[in-house]
C-alpha cells in the first residue's frame, strides 16, 4: 500500500514491512531512521536492529534475522539496502535471492519483526510478482527527488520548528544557489536559523551573506550580468573568479553548457513543448529548465546563436594558444554585456 509522506509514521502505526523506493538518499536515510526510532530504544538498537547490503548478503539471511525472536526486548528492525532484484537491471549481485521465501516473508509476517527494504532506484520492475507484491502488501513509500514546490515545502517544515520566517524571495535565491539537493539545502538552513535566532526571519540579504555559492552559481550569476548589460559588475564577478584560482577554460565550458540550455529551451519552447515536456525531451532537471525559460525571454534565437559561436571560437582559441585565456574571455564579456 502507498504511504503518502513521512508524517504518516507514527509511534503507533508501525507496518511489519516496509518498501522504500528512490534516488532521494537524504529522504530515504529520514524515513528509515524514523522507523527505527519508533520502533526500537537506543539500548534495543545495539542487539536488535541489524542492516544489510542486498549486493552481498542474501534474502535469504535477511529473512532468518527477521524470523529471529528479539533479544531482551519485544521488536527487531532488520534493513535491507539495494534491492535490485526489484528493478528490471542485470543482476550484479554476487549472492542469489530466494525471492519465494521473500514472498512468503510479506504475506505472513511475524508480529515481532519490522523488515525495512530500501530500493535507490528511478524505476522498478512492476512487471515482476515480488514487486507488485511488496507494493500491495508493504508499507510503500516513494524517496523521490524533490520538485521546486516540494523543497518549498520542505524548507518551511523545517523553519516552523525554530518559528523562522523566510520570505518568498529568500527562498527562491537559495534554490537558485544551491539547487534541489535537500542535503544541502537542509545544511543551509540549520546555518541561517543559527544565525537569526529562534523566531527570526531570514531575508535575500541573510541569504547572500551566509549561503557560499559555487562556481556554477557564481556563473550563473555572471550570465544575469551579461542578460541586463551590466557589463562592469560582469567584468568585476569575472575577476573575483580569477583572483579565486578559477580557470578561464572551466568558466567559459560552464558559460557554453548554460548558453546551450538556453537556446535549446527557448528553441522547445517556441514549438509549444511545456516545461515538463522540455526536461523530459532534454533530459534536465525542470527547475534548470524553468531558469533557462526565464534567461531565453531576454534573447532573441539569432543573438544566441551569435553567442554559441562566439564561445565556440573563444574556445578555439583558448585550446591553440593564439591569446591570453584570461583576455580571451574579458572580451567576450565586453561584447555580450555592452
Amino acid at each position: 500500500m502507498a504511504v503518502d509522506s513521512l508524517k504518516s509514521i507514527t509511534k503507533n502505526n508501525i507496518a511489519p514491512v516496509y518498501l522504500i523506493h528512490g534516488v532521494n538518499a537524504f529522504m530515504s536515510k529520514k524515513i528509515r531512521d524514523k522507523i527505527v526510532d519508533y520502533t526500537l530504544n537506543e539500548e534495543d538498537k545495539e542487539f536488535n536492529l541489524s542492516l544489510y547490503d542486498l549486493e552481498e548478503t542474501s534474502i535469504d539471511q535477511v529473512l532468518e534475522d527477521a524470523e529471529t525472536l528479539p533479544f531482551l526486548g519485544d521488536k527487531r528492525v532488520v534493513v535491507a539496502k539495494n534491492a535490485a532484484f526489484l528493478t528490471a537491471e542485470k543482476s550484479k549481485d554476487k549472492v542469489e535471492h530466494d525471492l519465494a521465501k521473500l514472498q512468503q516473508y510479506v504475506e505472513q509476517p511475524p508480529s515481532f519483526s519490522t523488515l525495512i527494504l530500501l530500493a535507490p532506484y528511478e524505476k522498478l520492475d512492476e512487471r515482476k510478482k515480488i514487486t507488485k507484491l511488496l507494493k500491495k502488501q508493504a508499507a510503500y513509500i516513494e524517496a523521490n527527488e524533490f520538485g521546486e514546490k516540494e523543497m518549498k515545502q520542505w524548507i518551511h517544515n523545517l523553519l516552523s520548528k525554530d518559528g523562522v520566517n523566510m520570505d518568498e524571495e529568500a527562498v527562491t535565491l537559495l534554490i537558485q544557489l544551491v539547487g534541489l539537493n535537500v542535503t544541502l539545502v537542509t545544511n543551509e538552513i540549520e546555518k541561517m536559523v543559527l544565525y537569526v535566532g529562534q523566531g527570526g526571519v531570514i531575508t535575500k540579504e541573510v541569504v547572500l551573506k551566509l549561503v557560499a555559492k559555487t562556481l556554477e552559481q557564481n556563473v550563473f550569476t555572471l550570465i544575469d550580468a551579461v542578460i541586463q548589460r551590466k557589463v562592469s559588475t560582469a567584468l568585476n564577478m569575472y575577476q573575483d573568479l580569477l583572483r579565486n584560482n578559477e580557470e578561464p577554460i572551466k568558466i567559459l565550458s560552464l558559460l557554453a553548457t548554460q548558453f546551450r540550455l538556453i537556446y535549446h529551451t527557448k528553441q522547445l519552447s517556441s514549438q509549444g513543448y511545456g516545461q515538463q515536456q522540455i526536461a523530459q525531451t532534454i533530459k534536465v532537471h525542470p527547475f534548470r529548465v524553468k531558469i533557462a525559460l526565464q534567461q531565453s525571454r531576454s534573447f532573441e534565437e539569432q543573438q544566441l546563436k551569435g553567442i554559441l559561436k562566439d564561445l565556440a571560437e573563444a574556445d578555439y582559441e583558448m585550446k591553440t594558444g593564439k591569446m591570453d585565456k584570461a583576455l580571451i574571455l574579458q572580451l567576450f564579456l565586453l561584447k555580450r554585456a555592452q
